[in-house]
């Protein structure tokens, strides 16, 4: 974990108040895996006071050493919409990478992914990473999935690793009208994946962690919840062990991904 002051490379709208933001980071981010998130000062300002996590992306520059990260986030509250007005070469205040992340497993010949909203950041990373370290793109295919077509964020980021995308909506705009767990079931039923590794909001993984239990598929899962610190000192972001005995994880420290078993839901 280092903290380091960034500097903003690019701020780039990708949707209805969803932005990419590229950050150039003094000491690098090679030792960030998939999963990770990093802690962002949205300016000098002290309100907002708290600082806000964020999945990364992807990260930037050559391979054998990444002079930084990349950022997705939706300008929803204060910090966030002053993200969006800041422009190349201002200062970001950046603390990471933080967390547990993602077990990358590159001997599997199948690999779903599951995204929904928000949950684009750590799934792209991951399926970056995994086309990086040598895995086929017909090994992998995501399940997309979002309450209406402009909540399909970076289609054209995962179409560049060359990885078949089966799309969902809430509202039917943009394939199927479902929930993308259903599409994803169904496909498990058919053909079972290796590995399974999923993220978005709460109900979703909720029923992604049903689905690969009840047809005893490997999977992880990266919760996305709100945090103070980050590094566990708030206990802010405490979930339920699966183990009643074993009382609460944290998703900061412990997390934010876990195995789908592991987690009472």
């Amino acid at each position: 974990m280092i903290q380091q002051t960034a500097t903003l490379l690019w701020n780039r709208a990708v949707g209805p108040d969803c932005y990419r933001m590229g950050l150039d980071c003094p000491q690098g981010y090679d030792t960030a895996v998939p999963g990770q998130f990093v802690m962002v000062q949205a300016g000098p300002a002290l309100a907002p006071l708290l600082r806000r996590p964020f999945s990364i992306f992807a990260r930037i520059g050559p391979p054998d050493h990444p002079a930084g990260i990349e950022l997705l986030y939706k300008a929803l509250g204060q910090g966030t919409r002053q993200m969006a007005h800041m422009a190349p070469g201002d200062r970001v205040d950046l603390l990471g990478p933080l967390g547990r992340g993602f077990t990358l497993d590159t001997n599997a010949r199948r690999i779903y992914l599951a995204a929904g909203g928000m949950g684009v950041a750590p799934i792209h990373f991951l399926a970056a990473q995994l086309r990086a370290l040598g895995v086929p793109a017909s090994s992998i295919h995501l399940f997309l999935g979002g309450r209406n077509q402009a909540d399909l964020l970076c289609r054209e980021a995962f179409a560049a690793l060359g990885i078949a995308v089966t799309v969902s909506t809430d509202d039917g705009s943009d394939g199927d009208q479902c929930l993308i767990t259903d599409p994803l079931e169904a496909a498990i039923r058919t053909h079972p994946p290796e590995r399974l590794y999923a993220c978005g909001p709460h109900g979703m993984l909720q029923c992604v962690a049903g689905i690969a239990t009840r047809h005893g598929i490997a999977g992880e899962l990266s919760m996305e919840t709100m945090m103070a610190c980050g590094m566990g000192a708030c206990l802010g972001c405490a979930v339920p062990d699966a183990d009643p005995s074993a009382g609460y994880r944290h998703v900061c420290i412990d997390g934010p991904v876990f195995d789908v078993r592991a987690i009472e839901w």
